[in-house]
């Protein structure tokens, strides 16, 4: 069982949803912060959103590196000068690094210097990877290529000391693995082969999933298919890299996307939206078996939501992945519904909500009346729902889920203004940041309480 095999799962835990962007300094002293509160409160799992160099809108799915960190996370006041136990050498850095790093500085330092457009725009041997063409880019761009190497560097040593205090107060970090990749990113550049592109570079298919939930047109994400013959063809080492980076920073991962290892919803690039996209088989099982040889105990939690099929559950459990609930997803008044709380698996994470929904009170107080009575008199708070959204997060702390995770904005009782993400809008999203001075130990002695009572640390 997953409790058995994985650190993450040993005993009924408790921890927080909340990306590095919603704290100043968040690898230094502001992170240092809200480890020590989440200890203080009685929680021992910080989940992270993606912490890849994010663009202009700041979606951590959407980054030009899965290997480099953002540099706009670094405590610039904690950049020492003398060496520690927990800071290699830059030269030491620069050799572990050399699959990635050179190709993603000057990935970088070409971006800049072509205001930003996409590799496919930049002049054919550039673009192309033309040797010559870019051994001459390095000669001219060495002075902006060595200051994002050297970001990486101070990130990687901010990164390894807050995990290194993260341990110390017995707090667990749990990543999150996006599905695929930015269109011009480094790993699209350095490996086209490995994608559906035309012959500029430019996606000739992407990603999406129909019609849900969150949208009737579906979501057009917009990020390029992979040419799967090709990474099974390589031995999927392209992927090994990947979960192997992120698994170096956090002790557990969550596959974004899952179901996408089963079968993944393809758009032509030109379609207006994703309901021009159709389903086309994906070679997961070969994928998850060459993880399982890799990585002892596969530490990853299965983003198993949306279009679920037999295939997408049976592909779960013979992985034995613990996959995801959500009780927003719970009350639509179907006694199957697999998020009620009721019928929760031991092995699995619960959540109240997750970054893409609202926050629990904004989710509330926008149902309408029929829905809001039905959600009320299942969390046994029929006549005072008011007391809603306190009922949810405890009816994920009851939960016989291992692992229960509280958006932080719901441990604030926070209303739609502090929603950090909208589907298919591409406006308002991820600039949400927690309130100076909201984080209170008369709030962490709260949780602390609660999660005791439901035997959670």
């Amino acid at each position: 069982m997953a409790g058995s095999r994985l650190p993450v799962f040993d005993r009924r835990r408790a921890g927080v949803l909340l990306p590095l962007s919603a704290l100043e300094t968040p690898l230094g002293s502001g992170g240092r912060a809200f480890i020590d509160w989440l200890a203080a409160a009685g929680f021992s799992v910080w989940q992270i959103l993606p912490v890849g160099p994010a663009g202009s809108d700041g979606s951590p799915y959407w980054v030009s590196s899965d290997h480099a960190g953002n540099p706009a996370f670094i405590d610039a006041a904690q950049v020492p000068d003398a060496p520690d136990a927990l800071r290699p050498s830059a030269g030491e850095f620069l050799a572990a690094s050399a699959s990635w790093l050179p190709d993603y500085a000057l990935f970088a330092a070409l971006t800049q210097a072509h205001a930003g457009a996409p590799f496919w725009q930049w002049p054919p041997p550039l673009r192309d990877r033309d040797p010559l063409a870019l051994a001459r880019a390095r000669l001219e761009l060495a002075p902006d290529c060595a200051r994002i190497e050297h970001e990486q560097y101070l990130f990687h040593v901010q990164w390894q000391r807050l995990r290194s205090y993260a341990r110390s107060r017995g707090v667990r970090l749990f990543g999150d693995l996006p599905f695929y990749v930015a269109p011009s990113s480094a790993e699209v550049w350095t490996h086209r082969q490995l994608f559906q592109l035309t012959a500029t570079g430019a996606p000739a298919a992407v990603a999406g999933v129909p019609p849900d939930y969150f949208s009737v047109t579906g979501q057009l994400w917009g990020n390029p298919l992979y040419d799967w013959q090709a990474m099974e063809r390589a031995d999927f080492r392209w992927w090994l890299a990947r979960v192997s980076a992120q698994l170096r920073r956090f002790d557990l991962l969550r596959l974004d996307h899952f179901r996408a290892l089963s079968a993944h919803w393809a758009v032509p690039a030109t379609a207006p939206d994703a309901r021009a996209g159709s389903w086309r088989s994906t070679p997961g099982e070969a994928l998850l078996k060459r993880l399982a040889q890799r990585f002892r105990d596969l530490p990853l939690v299965a983003e198993d939501l949306g279009v679920i099929t037999p295939d997408v559950v049976a592909l779960k459990q013979e992985f034995r992945l613990p996959g995801m609930r959500v009780l927003q997803f719970a009350f639509d008044g179907d006694p199957a519904n697999p998020h009620l709380p009721k019928l929760h698996a031991r092995e699995c994470v619960v959540y109240t909500g997750t970054h893409d929904n609202d926050t629990v009170l904004g989710w509330y107080t926008g149902l309408d009346h029929d829905s809001a009575r039905r959600v009320a008199a299942q969390l046994g708070v029929g006549e005072h729902p008011d007391a809603v959204p306190g009922a949810l997060l405890n009816a994920a702390l009851g939960s016989r889920a291992l692992l229960a995770i509280l958006p932080a904005q719901d441990l604030l009782g926070l209303g739609s203004a502090a929603r950090l993400n909208t589907p298919s809008t591409t406006h308002g999203n991820w600039s949400w940041r927690v309130p100076a001075g909201a984080l209170t130990a008369e709030l962490a002695r709260h949780y602390a309480s609660l999660n005791s009572t439901f035997g959670r640390g």
